[in-house]
């Protein structure tokens, strides 16, 4: 894989930055503040239902969740919630938005040691909001570490082949780095690329699928791992 390879690419979310384990805190005070309509699993079994159903109107990010957790909370409560609440719900999403940026262990040394060798070029292929995404980015620090940023809608093989033309490089060019399997790995495996994994902590179920093994795919459990494949 290391001699082939021209491109490194990097998820973002849960790859660079801790970012699941504040959805799931929202989410936990989401539930608390839906108590009266039910059960904390019967209120998170809803809202994972209508971000399903949003996700081809929506896509992903805090924004596309604060729209289905109002949603959801108008069902569950038969559009008896106050205003007040309402407020409250808004609130939590724009809570996500301005959520602090923790690196993962390793990342900026690990980036710093890529970047000097010029024979890589480092991108970010993340999914979700572009605002949000640049801003996360941007206040992460690392922006300077990377030749392109792109963010996708979802993480399909057209969108990967769609950035592999901009790239201009073929797919056994380019390796993807992410917590991911479904998202970050599978579909570069599809089309010929390679794919690292490293997995985090925890995981929306949306984007949950058995392990596997292939060929282009190495497991890894520290960023830092990284140093000893390129």
């Amino acid at each position: 894989m290391k001699n082939s390879i021209k491109v490194i690419a990097f998820d973002a979310d849960d790859t660079l930055w801790s970012n699941e384990p504040f959805f799931q805190e929202v989410e936990k005070q989401y539930t608390t503040l839906l108590d009266s309509y039910g059960t904390s699993p019967e209120i998170s079994s809803a809202l994972f239902q209508t971000e399903m159903k949003n996700l081809k109107y929506l896509g992903y990010g805090a924004k596309a969740f604060t729209i289905s957790m109002i949603e959801t909370a108008l069902l569950v409560s038969k559009q008896r919630i106050s205003a007040c609440d309402i407020e409250k719900i808004i609130n939590l999403g724009k809570s996500l938005l301005e959520m602090p940026i923790e690196l993962l262990p390793e990342v900026k040394k690990t980036l710093e040691v890529l970047k000097g060798k010029s024979k890589y070029k480092l991108v970010v292929a993340t999914k979700g909001d572009l605002l949000d995404q640049e801003n996360k980015l941007e206040r992460s620090e690392l922006f300077s570490y990377f030749d392109h940023i792109e963010v996708m809608s979802d993480k399909t093989e057209k969108e990967y082949l769609r950035l592999l033309k901009i790239l201009q490089i073929d797919p056994s060019e380019f390796v993807m780095i992410g917590n991911s399997l479904k998202s970050d790995i599978q579909p570069v495996l599809s089309l010929g690329g390679y794919g690292v994994h490293i997995p985090f902590e925890v995981m929306w179920k949306h984007e949950i699928v058995e392990t596997f093994t292939h060929k282009h795919l190495k497991q890894i459990k520290r960023f830092g791992e990284l140093l000893s494949l390129f």
